[in-house]
C-alpha cells in the first residue's frame, strides 16, 4: 500500500496527524496489529511543496520518521510550525518508524542504529546561554533530569544510556525493522526559564529533537543518518490539557473565514527534518539491565569558541593566526571547500555543505551559520572562516644579543647601541603564563632545538642569574623587552639562556 501525498493534500485530508488510527487499521488488514515501514507516510520536508517539481523530487522522503503521540495546538497559523503542549513528568510515546524504500541505506539492514533524544531551547537567545540556563536549573533542582526515558513502557529500545553532565538527553539503540517506541518524560516546565512567572502560556518553547546514527567501521555510532524535531511547551500536570481546551474554545468562536488561516489540531505530532544537533554526548551511563559496550561519539563543547588551528574542540589554539594555506579563499572549488571543512574539524557538516564553493560559504553571515550549525559549531565555523585567532595573555619582545664585531652601514628602524649594531626583536605571544611556555616560544622563534635548552635565567642585580619560574612570568609586564645570550651548561650538554 503506497502512500505518497503532496503536503497540501495531506493537510487538507488530515492524514498526517491522524495516521495513528490508520496504522491500526492497516495492522488489522495485515493481521499483525503493528505498524511497519511500508505503512509510513512519505512526507516532503517542507509544507509548501511546489507542484511543478519533477516527479523524482516529489517521491523523496527521509529514511526515518518519528511521531510523538500528543495532539498539536489548533491555534497555530496555517504555514507556521506546529506547537504541541505536554504535561510535566507525563510519559509520551515517540514512535521510531523505518521510512526507507527498498534499497535505501542497505548497510544498516540487520543492524542496530543509535538515536539520541534531546529537549533543547527553541529560542535562539536561550540557545546562546543554554549551558548557563541548564546549570541554573540543575542548581535549583538537584538530582533531577530535564529528560528521562520511561523504560518499562518503552518497546524495542536497547542499551539505554544517560550522561550525568547531559541532563537533557538520552540515547539508545534500536532495530529499524522492528516495532520501536520510546516513551519520554520532560521534567522542566516552560516558565522555569522566564524572568517572571506568568504561567505556562508565557513560558518559553522547547524542542524535542531526535538524531539517529549508524555504526562506523571502528564500532562507534557516529555516522549521522537523520535528524528531526518539533516545537513543544511544557506545563505543570494537567496544564497542557487545559491549554489545549482553551485554544480549542477560542478557535470555535472564530468565523469560518478566520479558521481557514489556522491549522486543524491533529492527534499526533510528526517531527520534521532538521540539521543534526552539534553537541553529541560522550560518556553515558548504561541503564540497561544487561552489560553492553559503550558507544561514544565525537564531542563538541557547546559554548567554547576554539581557534580553528587547535587540535581539539576544547583547546583554545596557540595564538597564531591562520596562515594563507589555512584560510578558505573565495576561489576555492567545491572539493577544496570540503577538504577545508575536514581539515578544520567540521566533518559533520561536509554533507550539508556538499554543493558549497568557497565563495558560497564565505557569503554566510554569523547568524546564518548559527542557524544552520547550531550555536557552538556555528560560531566556531564563523571564526574559522574569518581567520580569527585567540588574543595572547602576554606579549614580550626578545632579541638575541649580536656580536660586537658585526657593523651595519645602513641603520633601519629599531633600537641601536652607540656602535651602530642593530637589535632586531622577535614578538613572543604567550597563551600560558608559564616558564615552559617561554622556553618553547623562544625555541620556535630562534630555531633552537628545545631539548638543548636546559634552563632559562633572568639577569638580576649585580649580574646574578635568577631562575625564570611561573611566578616570575606572571609578573612580567606586557610588552617587556629582553636581550638574551646563551652559555654552555656546566656538564657540557646543552646550554642556558640568560634574559637581560
Amino acid at each position: 500500500m503506497a502512500w505518497v501525498l503532496k503536503m497540501d493534500e495531506v493537510i487538507e485530508s488530515g492524514l498526517v496527524h491522524d495516521f495513528d488510527a490508520s496504522l491500526s487499521g492497516i495492522g488489522q488488514e495485515l493481521g499483525a496489529g503493528a505498524y511497519s515501514m511500508s505503512d509510513v507516510l512519505a512526507l516532503p520536508i517542507f509544507k509548501q511543496e511546489d507542484s511543478s517539481l519533477p516527479q523524482e523530487n516529489e517521491t523523496k522522503h527521509p529514511p526515518f520518521q518519528y511521531v510523538m503521540c500528543a495532539a498539536t495546538s489548533p491555534a497555530v497559523k496555517l504555514y507556521d510550525e506546529t506547537l504541541t503542549y505536554l504535561n510535566q513528568g507525563q510519559s509520551y510515546e515517540i514512535r521510531m518508524l523505518d521510512n526507507r524504500k527498498a534499497g535505501d541505506i542497505p548497510e544498516i539492514n540487520g543492524k542496530l542504529v543509535k538515536s539520541i533524544i534531546r529537549v533543547v531551547f527553541h529560542d535562539r537567545r536561550l540557545q546562546y546561554t543554554e549551558h548557563q540556563q541548564l546549570e541554573g536549573w540543575k542548581w535549583n533542582r538537584p538530582g533531577d533530569r530535564l529528560l528521562d526515558l520511561d523504560i518499562p513502557m518503552s518497546v524495542g529500545v536497547i542499551d539505554i544510556k544517560t550522561n550525568p553532565s547531559q541532563l537533557n538527553a538520552v540515547e539508545f539503540l534500536w532495530d529499524p525493522t522492528k516495532c520501536t517506541s520510546a516513551f519520554i518524560q520532560v521534567h522542566c516546565i516552560s516558565t522555569e526559564f522566564t524572568p517572571r512567572k506568568h504561567g505556562g502560556e508565557k513560558g518559553v518553547p522547547f524542542r524535542i529533537q531526535v538524531d539517529t546514527f549508524k555504526q562506523t567501521e571502528n564500532g562507534e555510532y557516529t555516522d549521522h543518518l537523520h535528524s528531526a524535531s518539533c516545537q513543544i511547551k511544557v506545563f505543570k500536570p494537567k496544564g497542557a490539557d487545559r491549554k489545549q481546551k482553551t485554544d480549542r474554545e477560542k478557535m470555535e468562536k472564530r468565523t469560518a473565514h478566520e479558521k481557514e488561516k489556522y491549522q486543524p489540531s491533529y492527534d499526533t505530532t510528526v517531527l520534521t527534518e532538521c540539521s543534526p544537533w552539534p553537541d553529541t554526548p560522550t560518556t553515558f551511563v548504561n541503564n540497561s539491565p544487561t552489560p553492553a559496550p559503550t558507544f561514544t561519539s565525537a564531542q563538541h563543547n557547546t559554548y567554547s569558541v576554539p581557534d580553528s588551528n587547535s587540535s581539539s574542540p576544547n583547546h583554545q589554539g596557540d595564538g597564531t593566526s591562520q596562515g594563507s594555506g589555512d584560510q578558505l579563499h573565495p576561489s576555492a572549488t567545491i572539493q577544496e571547500t570540503q577538504q577545508w571543512l575536514l581539515k578544520n574539524r567540521f566533518s559533520a557538516y561536509t554533507r550539508l555543505f556538499s554543493n558549497f564553493s568557497g565563495a558560497d560559504l564565505l557569503k554566510l553571515t554569523r547568524e546564518d551559520l548559527v542557524q544552520i550549525c547550531g550555536p557552538a559549531d556555528g560560531i566556531r565555523l564563523y571564526n574559522a572562516l574569518k581567520s580569527r585567532s585567540v588574543r595572547p595573555r602576554l606579549t614580550i619582545y626578545v632579541c638575541q644579543e649580536p656580536l660586537r664585531s658585526i657593523q651595519l652601514e645602513r641603520q633601519e628602524a629599531g633600537s641601536t647601541d652607540s656602535n651602530g649594531a642593530i637589535y632586531v626583536y622577535h614578538a613572543i605571544y604567550l597563551e600560558e603564563m608559564a616558564a615552559s611556555e617561554v622556553t618553547r616560544k623562544l625555541a620556535l622563534a630562534f630555531n633552537i632545538p628545545l631539548h638543548q635548552i636546559n634552563q632559562v635565567y633572568r639577569q638580576g642585580p649585580t649580574g646574578i642569574h635568577i631562575l625564570v619560574s611561573d611566578q616570575m612570568v606572571q609578573n612580567f609586564q606586557d610588552e617587556s623587552c629582553f636581550l638574551f645570550t646563551t652559555i654552555k651548561a656546566e656538564n657540557g650538554e646543552g646550554f642556558h639562556i640568560i634574559l637581560k
